[in-house]
């Protein structure tokens, strides 16, 4: 997928920052563009292997086949199947709080509506969650999108609309694993809060063209993990960001820190990051809406592993075709790491040979052999070292695929579902590191890092850089922690009030 360009009507660029956070869903910034998110799972101890795994699938099943100052998100979370992160935002004017999913494996922004009545879910078991259905009447800025909208005339949104002349822009969307939106666009303000210096933020806010849900089915319905809406951070252009971006409001590049030592915590950033340097690079795969790069290496320790083929050989890394390209997924709304059959045996066989004579036992019902263990896991267990193109390598330690649960370790890595040559990688890899998606320039970035300290992010306008650091806050129910992400949109005085007069 070539870049997408930006507009010319503001002269600067907005950067966005997002922190995560072990707190309550509260508005807390510490940057320039806020939306409060939330993470469903309290770490990797607020959900058994089975419910990560089940959170998985139904991700996996959901993906479409298809600055200058900064955002806050706070995360959350409660362990339930709907995705793992849900954000807090303003919508409207006067503005009204949302729960909305975010899903980096999908592109379409909607909410549900009045008009869904019975067809929405009316209320949440998530704690803190309020369902809030979405009145455009009620709203002064809300604008429905018609048919004659360039938005509406878009590729990856003819796909879904059945749109005629003189008509409300429609859509109707069926995710893989059968859960079903439709209704219609509007534009209206989103509200964020732009950081004015380090860990100082003010209000703004922009216009963005999203779905109005009239009718949900499915898992969308089921209270026990239900939100307002969904909004998708893919390549494609018709996401929020990309919306953003083409009208010059923000960087077309955004990088997550997740801390898998504070139970998720950790920041999340749209924009330009300046601390610290990306360490590695890696050229992302064209004309794909996922964010996918080529494997060229994966070694367990010492041992190098072969590389299968699309028609089930070895690959000759000296001579390897493009069809023999093995392709990772990165994904931090995926929870584990999915490798196909040919490479799930030998590298897990590689792992478990390093400590001979361990003693395991059944996990969750027998569905998952994990073993007892007492020792430093990583003294004793390999690195499983991934090498990209471009020679860009990514280290994931014993901590970060070893899990415990029920009294023994269980590993991380998973057998892909039938055939799928891929290997999708989710936070138990991504986890500390500053992990940045450049879709300017088409690559992926990553560098270790601590993600509870903090980065900065560049003011593009006045050149100022603006430290953006993990939070920590307290939660009103300590039994119960809930992680929580700060997202902080970096914009320029000039953009920010641009945005409150400027239509995309």
């Amino acid at each position: 997928m070539e870049p997408r360009g930006l507009g010319d009507r503001l002269g600067g660029f907005v950067a966005v920052v997002v922190v995560v956070l072990v707190s309550t869903l509260v508005v807390n910034v510490s940057g320039n563009l806020v939306f409060p998110v939330s993470h469903k799972f309290n770490g990797r101890e607020g959900a058994s292997l089975s419910e990560l795994k089940a959170h998985d699938h139904r991700r996996h099943a959901r993906f479409l086949g298809a600055t200058q100052n900064a955002v806050d998100m706070f995360l959350g979370g409660s362990g339930l199947q709907t995705g793992l992160y849900f954000t807090k935002l303003g919508i409207g004017n006067p503005s009204h709080d949302y729960y909305v999913q975010v899903d980096s494996g999908s592109n379409l922004f909607w909410v549900s509506c009045a008009e869904c009545g019975k067809g929405c879910p009316d209320r949440s078991e998530l704690k803190g969650v309020k369902l809030t259905l979405y009145d455009r009447n009620s709203s002064s800025t809300s604008k429905v999108v018609s048919c004659g909208d360039n938005f509406c005339t878009s590729p990856s949104i003819k796909e879904i609309s059945d749109c005629k002349p003189d008509e409300k822009c429609n859509y109707h969307f069926e995710y893989e694993d059968k859960d079903k939106t439709s209704g219609y666009f509007v534009k209206d303000d989103v509200q964020f809060q732009k950081a004015s210096g380090n860990f100082q933020t003010s209000f703004t806010s922009g216009s963005v063209i999203f779905g109005c849900g009239t009718q949900q089915s499915g898992n969308l319905n089921d209270p026990r993990a239900a939100v307002s809406g969904v909004i998708g951070f893919d390549q494609q252009n018709t996401t929020m960001l990309s919306q953003l971006a083409a009208a010059g409001k923000v960087r077309n590049k955004f990088a997550h820190c997740l801390d898998s030592t504070k139970q998720g915590g950790g920041i999340w950033a749209i924009g330009e990051v300046v601390e610290p340097k990306m360490k590695y690079t890696s050229p992302i795969v064209s004309n794909q809406s996922s964010y996918n790069i080529v494997v060229e290496k994966i070694e367990v320790g010492s041992d190098v592993i072969e590389l299968p083929t699309s028609d089930g050989g070895v690959l000759d890394e000296t001579s390897g075709s493009s069809s023999d390209q093995i392709i990772a997924v990165f994904d931090s709304g995926t929870t584990l790491a999915y490798l196909p059959p040919k490479l799930h045996e030998p590298i897990v066989k590689k792992i478990l040979a390093t400590e001979p004579g361990l003693k395991f036992k059944k996990i969750d019902n027998g569905m998952h052999p994990c073993f007892e263990y007492s020792k430093n896991i990583d003294e004793k267990f390999p690195i499983v070292k991934f090498t990209f193109k471009n020679s860009a390598s990514l280290w994931v330690y014993p901590h970060d695929y070893l899990f415990w649960n029920d009294g023994a370790w269980c590993h991380g890595w998973m057998k892909s579902a039938g055939e799928d040559p891929d290997i999708l990688l989710g936070d138990m890899t991504l986890s500390n590191k500053l992990v940045v998606y450049d879709l300017e320039n088409q690559v992926l970035g990553w560098v270790d890092h601590n993600c509870s300290s903090s980065i900065k992010v560049k003011d593009d306008q006045s050149g100022s850089d603006y430290s953006v650091q993990y939070h920590n806050l307290a939660s009103s129910d300590a039994s119960n922690p809930r992680l929580l992400m700060s997202f902080v949109l970096l914009v320029t005085a000039a953009a920010a009030a641009m945005l409150q007069m400027i239509s995309i």
